[in-house]
Parts: C-alpha cells; structure tokens; sequence
C-alpha cells in the first residue's frame, strides 16, 4: 500500500484529497503547515508528497527544496491555485516532478498520481551516464553536472528526457509523453509537457532560448539531438 502525504493548510481541501486517496486503497498522512510537513515527510517517508504553494510557517517551495536537500527523491507534486509559467518553473527548479492548477479534476490528480508511482520502465536499456552537450547526465540519480552547475533533474523531467533519447532523432508527439508519462490519455493536451520541457532545457542546455539538444518540431512535440 503506497503512502501519500497530503500538505494542505485548506481544510475543506486536505479532508478532500484525503477520503478521495483512501478509497483508492493509499495510507494518507495530512499536515495543515509547511513545518509539519517537512516533519511528517522524514518521519513518515511517504512514497509521495502532495504539496501546496500556500501554506503557513514553511510555503511549498521550501519544504519541496529541504526534502530534497535531505535526500528524498519521492515523487512531489505541487498544488496551488497559481498558473503563471514561472510560478510552475519555479516549482519545477526546486525539484517538484509535476505541478497541478486549482482548481483540478479529481480524477486527473488520480492519474497523476498513479502514473507517478508507477515510475515507466522507459529509459531501461540506456547508459547511465550520458554526456549531452557540455553536461553530463546521470540517468539514474538525475544528476546533471555541467561546468560550474550541478542541478537535479524531477522524476517526470528525467522520464521525458529518457524518452526523448530513446528515440533520438525522431520527433516525439505531446500526446505520448503524456500517456506513457502521466496516464492521461483520453485527457486535453496540457501544458505539462511544455513546462517540464523549460525546465529541463534550462538544466542541461548552455543557451536555453535556443536548444541545441531538445529542440521543438511544431506542432508535434520535441526531438533530442545528441
């Protein structure tokens, strides 16, 4: 039985997510502030982390950082009622793996959810080590050294960069990064793939406004280029 921690300072909300998550068999732990949050996710060690932007004494993105910074590697994804893009960048670069808009169906969160535990075999037969441009990558832990920067790449941002190489040269398509990522198909396309995409450009590319590795095919989705 996975075990999902819900941070969520909305009450309404939290009890919400957190009958929805036990009918679906999860064990929940719920933390209504930032700083119970970060205590329940080392004490804890959920398999997940559902997290607000917008909480009390710790905001979601600094316990997003401090469990990184503390070695947890679990998926997280972040809740919040904003939808600029560099509010979900900035979630993203603190090691958030996807990132989800209120309000939300709960049945996409559901898949989110599910499609994050499960954690695709995609990527499988790949080196471990991969160097991209000037950055070398670790498949494994996510780790990108480049001269100067270390970053650490989200599950979903790896599982896209896994893919996109897998199929090195050929054009990718939006739609299965999201089926074979997320679990949504039969769901709108979304600007999840795009947002992971800058991201994960800004990561590994020297120059991210014009990618040499992970470049656009309109209308289509993206393409690596060793």
């Amino acid at each position: 039985m996975a075990r999902i921690l819900i941070a969520e300072d909305e009450t309404d909300m939290a009890m919400g997510l957190r009958d929805n998550l036990q009918f679906e068999g999860y064990e929940v732990f719920v933390a209504a502030d930032g700083e119970a949050a970060l205590k329940l996710a080392t004490e804890k060690s959920p398999d997940l982390v559902l997290l607000d932007v917008m909480m009390p004494k710790l905001d979601g993105l600094e316990v997003c950082k401090r469990i990184r910074q503390a070695g947890f590697m679990i998926p997280i994804l972040m809740l919040s009622a904003k939808s600029q893009e560099i509010d979900i960048v900035r979630g993203l670069e603190m090691g958030a793996d996807d990132y989800v808009t209120k309000p939300f169906s709960i049945r996409e969160l559901l898949a989110r959810i599910k499609a994050a535990l499960r954690r695709t075999g995609a990527g499988k037969n790949l080196s471990r080590v991969m160097q991209i441009g000037d950055a070398t990558v670790d498949l494994v832990k996510g780790n990108v050294d480049r001269p100067g920067q270390t970053h650490h790449l989200g599950h979903f941002e790896l599982e896209i960069l896994k893919i996109l190489i897998e199929n090195a040269e050929h054009p990718v398509d939006r739609n299965k990064l999201l089926d074979v990522i997320w679990g949504l198909e039969g769901f709108p396309v979304t600007r999840t793939v795009d947002n992971h995409i800058v991201s994960l450009r800004r990561k590994i590319e020297p120059d991210p406004k014009h990618p040499r590795h992970i470049v656009t095919v309109h209308s289509i989705g993206y393409r690596f280029v060793p």
